[in-house]
Formats: C-alpha cells, structure tokens, sequence
C-alpha cells in the first residue's frame, strides 16, 4: 500500500464522516423515540465525543495501555491517505449538526 498525502482530500471526507456518523446518531435516536432540541442536543454531544476519540483528542487508556489513533482513508485500491497531524473530525461536528437540523 502506498501512503498519500493529500490534506484536501483528507480534509473533505473528514467533513463527509462527521456527517455520516450524525446522520447515524440521529437515526437511532430517533428511532428511540427523541425529537426536536433535545434529539439534536444529545446527537451533538454523542457525535462530538465519538470524533473526539477518533481524532485523539480524548485520552484513551485501558488497564495501563495508551491508545493513540491515526485516521486514514482508502483512496484507492493500493493507496492510503493520511494527513500529516491527527484529524480533527470534533470541529466538524456542531457545523454539520445545524447543517443536518436545517439551521
């Protein structure tokens, strides 16, 4: 596999996997039975915390071991994309949220 790095490309299906884990988030509670400010407050704080772990910006330990994640995507059959730094899916979130909520 070939590792490329490409920041805008990253960077956009960054944006598109914010909005696809809120679109999940949303559909199950929902499925659950919330509506209106309290089903986008509760989609917000549960996508926001889930980014926040992939992105690292959450300490994640379990029984003395650190876990440091790194997000890639495919982008092709033979090829990796990264981005130089972690990403940063959490600064997507509350955008995408008004976005999916229509505000």
């Amino acid at each position: 596999m070939n590792l490329i790095l490409d920041e805008d490309k990253f960077d956009e299906h960054q944006a598109i996997l914010a909005g696809e884990l809120i679109e999940q988030i949303k559909r199950h509670l929902e499925e659950a039975g919330l509506e209106g400010d309290k089903l986008k407050e509760l989609t917000g704080r549960i996508a926001f915390s889930v980014a926040c772990v992939i992105d690292g910006a959450s300490p994640i330990e379990w029984e003395g071991t650190e876990v440091h994640p790194y997000l890639t995507f495919r982008s092709g059959d033979d090829e990796i994309m990264h981005w130089n730094d972690s990403s940063s899916i959490h600064e997507y979130v509350f955008g995408t949220l008004d976005d999916i909520f229509g505000e």
